[in-house]
C-alpha cells in the first residue's frame, strides 16, 4: 500500500477551486504535504496512510475542473508536518483557464441575506462562481494576474480567503463593499447620476428609460418591453429580434421550455436559450418571430437590479452594431452610445477578455461564446501547433497543440477594421495564454477575406506553414473528420470551382472529401446586393415573365426592372451560387414575407415563422445528373411554390417549400451514402437551426437506415470553422499530404 508520493494532475485545473479542494480533501483523510499551481497543472506532494483514497478522490475533481491526466510517482523527499498551499510557479500551460461562471445559489443567498457582509453588493462571488476569462491576464490563475488585482483584499476577504473553511478560500475574485469594484452611474456625457446606482437604474428602466449596463464581458443596453420600439429605433435595427432577461416565472409564462432547456438555463453558463412563444403574436415590439431568446440573470449585478424592479423582464441586448467586437470601456462606451441610451450604469473593474452572451436553441449552439468559451476539446491532430483564422462571419479562432484544441468565445463579423483587430488582439492573447507558437496557420480558402490576408501576414512574420481550408468542408470536419457522407446547409461559403456555395454534399473523410452532390447553381444578380434585397435572389432563379410581373405588382418601376432583367440576360455583375440560404430568401421574396433584409438570416427566419401554422405537403424533387453529380433543382422547387400561391395558403407553402428542399438534399446525401457504401451521414451549417428543415433531413437519413451526426459541441453555423480548419490542418499534416 503507498502511503507517499508526488501526484501531478493536468487539465482544467486552474480557477475552479482546485487547490482549496486538494485542500479539503487532504484535512478529511489526514492527509500532509504541499500543492502547487503549475500553470495548466496542480502537483501535490502528499503522505498519509489514506494516500491511495486521496488519489481516487483529487481524481473526480471539482464540478467545473476537467481532469486529462492524474500520475502519480514516487518521492522521498520530506513533506510538512501540516497539509500546505504553496504559492502558484510557471509550469505546463496545456490546460485553460474555464470560461466565467453565473453566479451561485449561495452567494446569490448571502446578497440577499440582511447584514450580511455580501448584502446588496453586485461583485459578490466565492470559488464557484463568478468571472474567470473576462478578467485573466495570465497563467497561473491567481489573484495577481488578474483585473482583481486593482483591488487589495480588505482584512475580512483576507480573512475568508485564506480560512480552509470558507467556500471562498483562495477564491481569486473574493471582494466586497469595502474593497472592491464599485457601480457607478452616468449621464451619457459622463457626469454621475445622483442616488445609489442600482436602485436608480431599477427606478429609471421601470419608468421607461434606456440604460447601458456594463456586465463580465462588455456592455448590454437594456430597457422594458414597452421601450423596446424605442430601442429599436434608436440603433437602426426595427425588424431585429431582440433577447430578454427576465425572472424565472416570466420566461415560463410567455416561452415553453423543455426540461433540458430549463436545466441550460440553469446551468453554469446561463446562456440566451432560443424559446417558442407559447402565443407567437405576443412581445412582437421585441421578436416578430415564432422564437424569443431568453436568459435569466446571471450576476449578482443582475439578481439586485431585479430585486429593485417591478417589470418581471428586460430587453437586454448587446451595446454593438451586429458583427461588431462589444464595447467594454466606459469611455467608449459614453462616446458610441450617447445617442441610443439614456444612462450608463458600469462598474470600475477593467473586461481584460470582451465575452458576448452565448445563444442555444433546441440543444444546438448558435454563438459560442460566454459561459461555453473559451471550448477545450481532447483531440489529436499531431505534434504541430496549428491555428485557425475562422470564416468571415460570426468568427471565432481556434488553437490545437498538445492534444487539444481551443476555441475561443465569438468574435463577430471581420468584414471591417474593429473586428479584424479584435480577431488579432483574441489570437495574441490566447497564444500568450496557452504559451502557443505557431506551425501551421489555416485559414478559408477565400483570397478576398480579411482574416484570410491577417493569416498571410502572420505566417510572414512567424515562418508558419500556410493551409487553406474550404469552407463547407471545414463544416464537415467539425461534425465529423471520419468516413461519411456531409451535408453542408448555409449561406455562402467560396468554392472550388471559383463560385458561391452553401447547399453541398460531400463523401469522403478529411483531408479527402469529394464533392458529390449539391443544390443547383443559380444567379445572384448584384453579388451581395441579392442578399440585401431577396426579390432579386427570386428573379435570379426564376428569370421569367411571370416573375417580372410579380415584381411589378410590388412596385418595382419599369427602369429598375428593366436593368434586372438585362443585367441576368447578359450575366452581368452576377454570382453564381448553390447556396441553401439564398434559395430560402428567394422563397420569402416569392411568398412576400420579407422583401429587405434587415439582419443576417433574416429572410430565411421570418420564412420559417411563417410555416409555423403551415401543413407541410412533400412535391415532387426534380434531380439532374452532371459531371458525376447529383442536383437538386431549385428552380423547379420554386416554380413549383409560385403555381401553388393562388390556391393555397402562404403558411402551407412555406412549410411545403422548406420540407420539400430539406428532403432532396438528404435524398442526395442517401443515394450517395448507398452507392459508396458509407454508414454515417452528418449534418452541418447554420440553416440547420431551422427546426424543420433539420427534422426532415434527420428523418430521411433515420429512414434509410444510415447514421445521422449533428455536431451539438460546437455550433453548426460559422462558428464551429476555426475547429474544423484545425481539423483538416493536423489530419492532413499527419497523412502527409
Amino acid at each position: 500500500m503507498q502511503i507517499k508520493g508526488k501526484i501531478s494532475i493536468k487539465g482544467i485545473v486552474q480557477g475552479v477551486g482546485f487547490r482549496p479542494f486538494v485542500y479539503k480533501t487532504a484535512q478529511d483523510l489526514g492527509m500532509h504535504g504541499t500543492v502547487r499551481n503549475l500553470g495548466s497543472e496542480v502537483r501535490v506532494h502528499a503522505e498519509g496512510t489514506n494516500f491511495e483514497e486521496f488519489v481516487r478522490r483529487l481524481s473526480s475533481g471539482t464540478p467545473l475542473s476537467r481532469i486529462d491526466s492524474v500520475t502519480v510517482t514516487d518521492s522521498d523527499e520530506p513533506v510538512p508536518a501540516e497539509f500546505v498551499i504553496l504559492e502558484s510557479a510557471a509550469g505546463t500551460l496545456s490546460g485553460f483557464i474555464p470560461a466565467d461562471v453565473a453566479t451561485c445559489d449561495e452567494c446569490i443567498k448571502d446578497i440577499f441575506t440582511r447584514g450580511g457582509r455580501y448584502e446588496g453588493y453586485w461583485a459578490t462571488s466565492c470559488v464557484n462562481c463568478g468571472p474567470r476569462y473576462s478578467i485573466i491576464c495570465a497563467l497561473p490563475y491567481d489573484r495577481e494576474r488578474t483585473r482583481m488585482d486593482a483591488f487589495p483584499m480588505c482584512g475580512a476577504c483576507e480573512g475568508e480567503y485564506t480560512d480552509p473553511a470558507s467556500r471562498r478560500h483562495h477564491a481569486q475574485t473574493i471582494a466586497c463593499a469595502d474593497c472592491g469594484p464599485k457601480l457607478s452611474l452616468l449621464h451619457p456625457d459622463g457626469t454621475t447620476v445622483p442616488g445609489e446606482p442600482l436602485h436608480t437604474a431599477a427606478s429609471l428602466l421601470d419608468n421607461g428609460a434606456v440604460v447601458a449596463i456594463r456586465g463580465l464581458g462588455g456592455f448590454h443596453i437594456a430597457c422594458t418591453a414597452e421601450a423596446a420600439g424605442r430601442l429599436k429605433g434608436a440603433l437602426g435595427r426595427p425588424e431585429q429580434p431582440l433577447a430578454v432577461m427576465a425572472t424565472a416565472d416570466e420566461i415560463r409564462r410567455v416561452a415553453r421550455i423543455s426540461p433540458a432547456e430549463w436545466e441550460l438555463l440553469n446551468g453554469p453558463a446561463h446562456p440566451i436559450v432560443v424559446l417558442p412563444k407559447k402565443n407567437p403574436q405576443a412581445l412582437n415590439d421585441i421578436s416578430k418571430l415564432h422564437t424569443i431568446g431568453c436568459m435569466l440573470p446571471y450576476t449578482a449585478l443582475h439578481h439586485l437590479l431585479f430585486a429593485h424592479l417591478t417589470n418581471p423582464m428586460l430587453v437586454m441586448t448587446s451595446a454593438n452594431a451586429p458583427g461588431y467586437p462589444m464595447i467594454t470601456d466606459t469611455r467608449e462606451a459614453c462616446e458610441r452610445l450617447g445617442g441610443h441610451v439614456d444612462y450608463i450604469l458600469t462598474h470600475n473593474r477593467v473586461i481584460q477578455n470582451r465575452c458576448d452572451d452565448s445563444v442555444v436553441r433546441d440543444g444546438k449552439i448558435i454563438r459560442l461564446s460566454r459561459g461555453l468559451a473559451p471550448k477545450r476539446e481532447r483531440c489529436d491532430l499531431g505534434d504541430a501547433c496549428i491555428l485557425g483564422t475562422g470564416p468571415e462571419l460570426n468568427a471565432n479562432i481556434s488553437i490545437y497543440q498538445g492534444g487539444f484544441c481551443v476555441t475561443s468565445p465569438h468574435v463577430g463579423n471581420v468584414r471591417n477594421p474593429p473586428t479584424l483587430a479584435y480577431l488579432k488582439e483574441t489570437v495574441e492573447r490566447t497564444a500568450h495564454l496557452l504559451g502557443a507558437g505557431f506551425d501551421v496557420i489555416a485559414h478559408d480558402l477565400h483570397p478576398q477575406f480579411l482574416s484570410t490576408r491577417y493569416a498571410q501576414e502572420l505566417a510572414e512574420e512567424t515562418g508558419a506553414t500556410l493551409v487553406p481550408v474550404q469552407h463547407h468542408k471545414a463544416h464537415i470536419a467539425a461534425a465529423n473528420p471520419g468516413p461519411c457522407i456531409g451535408i453542408a446547409i448555409d449561406g455562402v461559403g467560396y468554392g472550388e470551382d471559383g463560385t458561391v456555395w452553401g447547399g453541398e454534399v460531400f463523401a469522403g473523410a478529411v483531408p479527402d472529401f469529394t464533392r458529390v452532390g449539391h443544390l443547383e447553381p443559380v444567379m445572384m444578380p448584384g453579388g451581395d446586393l441579392a442578399t440585401r434585397y431577396p426579390e432579386r435572389m427570386l428573379y435570379g432563379i426564376l428569370p421569367e415573365e411571370e416573375t417580372a410581373d410579380l415584381l411589378a405588382s410590388r412596385g418595382w418601376d419599369a427602369t429598375t426592372l428593366g436593368v434586372l432583367q438585362k443585367q441576368v440576360e447578359r450575366q452581368f455583375n452576377i454570382t453564381i451560387s448553390s447556396s441553401t440560404g439564398r434559395v430560402l430568401d428567394a422563397a420569402a421574396a416569392l411568398l412576400g414575407v420579407c422583401r429587405e433584409r434587415t439582419f443576417d438570416g433574416e429572410p430565411a427566419q421570418v420564412l420559417e415563422t411563417t410555416a409555423i401554422p403551415g401543413t407541410a405537403s412533400l412535391w415532387e424533387r426534380e434531380f439532374i445528373q452532371e459531371q458525376g453529380r447529383t442536383i437538386l433543382s431549385t428552380s423547379a422547387l420554386l416554380r413549383e411554390a409560385f403555381s401553388r400561391m393562388k390556391t393555397e395558403q402562404t403558411a402551407d407553402i412555406a412549410a411545403s417549400f422548406q420540407q420539400t428542399l430539406a428532403t432532396g438534399i438528404a435524398e442526395i446525401a442517401v443515394m450517395a451514402a448507398e452507392e459508396r457504401q458509407y454508414k454515417k451521414i452528418a449534418l452541418s451549417g447554420g440553416v440547420a437551426y431551422n427546426q424543420a428543415i433539420e427534422s426532415a433531413i434527420r428523418k430521411t437519413v433515420v429512414a434509410s437506415g444510415h447514421e445521422y451526426i449533428l455536431n451539438t459541441d460546437y455550433p453548426l453555423g460559422d462558428g464551429c470553422i476555426s475547429y474544423g480548419q484545425c481539423v483538416w490542418a493536423g489530419t492532413t499534416l499527419k497523412q502527409g499530404k
